[in-house]
C-alpha cells in the first residue's frame, strides 16, 4: 500500500523519544509523530499521551524523497463540537494597513519621539531624519553615557567580586 499525503491511516506505536513518537502503518513502513502533532495541548511528555503498542489513527502530513514519513495524531481527529479551528488571519503589509484605534502608540510614524518619555530604541524625537554619521555620533554619545553611568553604580557597589557583608 503507498503512503499518500493527506491520508488517514491506523498504526501501531513502536517506539517513544523525548521528540516523538514512531509508529508502524500497513506496508510494514514506519513514520514519525512529532511532539507538537500529538496533541492539540502543550504535550511536556510524551508518556503521558501515549504508550508503546497502542493503536492510533494518523495523518500523513509529509513524504520525504528519502522515505521519512511525517505523521499527525492531531490533525487525524476531527475537531470537538465548539472547537472549531479559527482561519488562519491574513495581515497586510504594514505600509497597507490602517491605524488601529485600540493602539494608540502602535503606529506612530518615525520621528515623534516615545509618548511614555525618552529616547526608545528608535532614536524618535530629533527632529527629521538623520543620516549615518549623525546616527553613529549620537550612538556614540549615550553609549559613553551609559557606561559611565555604569561604572560609577559599579564603584558605590564595590565593583566586580566586592566583598558583600
Amino acid at each position: 500500500m503507498a503512503i499518500e499525503l493527506g491520508s488517514k491511516l491506523e498504526g501501531k506505536v513502536t517506539g517513544i523519544t523525548h521528540f516523538g513518537a514512531f509508529v508502524l502503518l500497513p506496508g510494514n513502513v514506519t513514520g514519525l509523530v512529532h511532539i507538537s502533532e500529538i496533541a492539540d495541548t502543550y504535550v511536556k511528555d510524551i508518556n503521558d499521551h501515549l504508550k508503546v503498542n497502542d493503536m492510533v489513527t494518523v495523518k500523513v502530513i509529509n513524504v520525504d524523497k528519502d522515505g521519512k514519513i511525517g505523521l499527525s495524531i492531531r490533525q487525524a481527529q476531527e475537531p470537538k463540537p465548539g472547537q472549531e479551528t479559527a482561519p488562519k488571519r491574513e495581515f497586510a503589509p504594514r505600509g497597507d494597513r490602517p491605524p488601529r484605534p485600540d493602539r494608540p502608540y502602535g503606529d506612530r510614524p518615525r520621528g515623534q519621539g516615545n509618548p511614555r518619555g525618552g529616547q526608545g530604541n528608535r532614536g524618535g524625537g530629533g527632529g527629521g531624519r538623520l543620516n549615518f554619521e549623525d546616527k553613529m555620533s549620537r550612538f556614540l554619545k549615550e553609549s559613553e553615557d551609559r557606561l559611565s553611568a555604569l561604572k560609577r553604580n559599579e564603584s558605590k557597589r564595590g565593583g566586580r567580586g566586592g566583598r558583600r557583608g
